[in-house]
């Protein structure tokens, strides 16, 4: 009876333990940054996040670390991925085409320069940093507080999503939650961070190809 005591306070003050940690990171932070307590500085916080979520999962020998560097099940899943993205993507555009003809294309022809130099450092400093935190550090470390399946799922695009207050616009959030749904989707059927982050890659620099990029990297002066 003591040992089974024992269990039911060591299982209890993990979860209490996970909770604060989610609390912490994924609630706290975003809102400290979207309210100025902490410096706006979204990307050096985000590099900061994910070289501790890499640290962590790196030393906890119940995660796979493979899952960070290899394909893994990509290959079985790729074909399908691939086919409702397109369709996505297409729908995607053709929205913006009719209610936003004038932004399409504008930032390629208004800075093409730069606009190269996001379509290459954004999936290196941005996608893959968040992948592995909203990802393999997210599904990793809350599982015993979201299960594996579509709690998982949901509880990851909340979180996605929430942490994009901080550019204080409704269609950050909304195409966020649909993306984390689809990159833990991915994640979660495949195991492997890297498909994972190259659909995010490629949702993100078509968003920005497309004219929604200004959506995504005005801060929101609070």
């Amino acid at each position: 009876m003591a040992a089974s005591s024992g269990v039911i306070l060591e299982g209890s003050a993990g979860r209490l333990s996970r909770c604060a940690e989610f609390v912490l990171v994924f609630l706290t932070v975003p809102l400290l940054l979207y309210t100025r307590a902490i410096p706006a500085w979204p990307i050096t916080i985000l590099l900061a996040g994910a070289l501790g979520a890499y640290v962590l999962l790196r030393r906890d020998p119940g995660f796979d670390s493979g899952r960070l560097f290899r394909w893994n099940g990509a290959r079985r899943v790729a074909a399908a991925i691939v086919f409702r993205d397109f369709l996505l993507l297409a729908v995607l555009g053709f929205a913006v085409w009719q209610y936003a003809p004038g932004a399409v294309f504008a930032f390629v022809r208004r800075a093409p320069v730069v606009w190269a130099a996001v379509m290459v450092l954004y999936p290196l400093l941005s996608v893959y940093p968040q992948e592995l935190l909203f990802r393999a550090y997210f599904f990793h470390r809350f599982q015993g507080l979201f299960g594996s399946g579509a709690g998982m799922i949901a509880a990851s695009a909340i979180a996605f999503s929430f942490v994009h207050i901080i550019f204080g616009n409704w269609i950050a959030i909304a195409l966020t939650l649909a993306g984390g749904v689809l990159f833990g989707t991915t994640y979660r059927r495949s195991g492997s961070l890297l498909l994972a982050s190259l659909e995010h890659a490629i949702f993100g620099n078509f968003l920005f190809t497309i004219g929604l990029g200004e959506y995504f990297y005005r801060i929101h002066p609070f």
